[in-house]
């Protein structure tokens, strides 16, 4: 399998934002609105599939408000927790999918874990998508319906997965029970 062509200079600055902005208590989208950009365009420079012009960054910025220079010399601390209890588990999306992320930092990391809940009726969305990484999972209660390109599957407990993250997918909670499942991602790029 072909590894994704990952720019690793807009990964970093991703990165490098995504601690910023969290370490400031903003969410994307309240940094968004105080930026004057739009929510989509700090998710897309976070997740490192955008890499902002100068101009549009140091805009951005001022939202936290950082300089530049601060910006490019800002090193976080590599966290260097080994073992997380369940209440320490970083939620980055509630609601009908909630979604639990092993550590609150990802800047350096090679890997995103992920607790995944999906309540009755759940799922990542009608519209198909795709980020370059590859991913994998093991559906811990339920039964999950995974769609990968033109293939579509119902998984079980203790089926797994494993894709390239480049092709459309989503996934759906079916059957009488919420589905949990638990996934990783390299390089942390949802």
């Amino acid at each position: 399998m072909n590894m994704p062509n990952i720019d690793q200079d807009a990964l970093e600055v991703g990165l490098r934002l995504r601690a910023l902005r969290e370490g400031a208590g903003l969410s994307q989208r309240a940094l968004a609105k105080q930026a004057g950009v739009t929510n989509s365009t700090i998710s897309l420079i976070e997740a490192g599939k955008v890499n902002p012009s100068v101009g549009a960054l140091k805009r951005i910025l001022e939202g936290i408000p950082i300089g530049l220079s601060d910006f490019f010399a800002y090193e976080p601390d590599g966290e260097k927790t080994v073992f997380y209890a369940a209440e320490d588990l970083t939620e980055i999306g509630k609601g009908s999918l909630s979604l639990k992320q092993v550590g609150a930092n990802l800047y350096g990391r090679a890997m995103m874990i992920l607790l995944e809940t999906y309540d009755l009726g759940a799922d990542t969305g009608r519209v198909m998508y795709g980020h370059d990484a590859e991913e994998g999972g093991i559906v811990v209660s339920g039964r999950v319906e995974v769609t990968v390109g033109e293939e579509r599957k119902v998984l079980g407990v203790g089926d797994a997965y494993y894709f390239d993250s480049r092709t459309p997918h989503r996934f759906r909670q079916v059957g009488p029970e919420k589905c949990v499942v638990v996934s990783a991602c390299t390089p942390p790029t949802f």
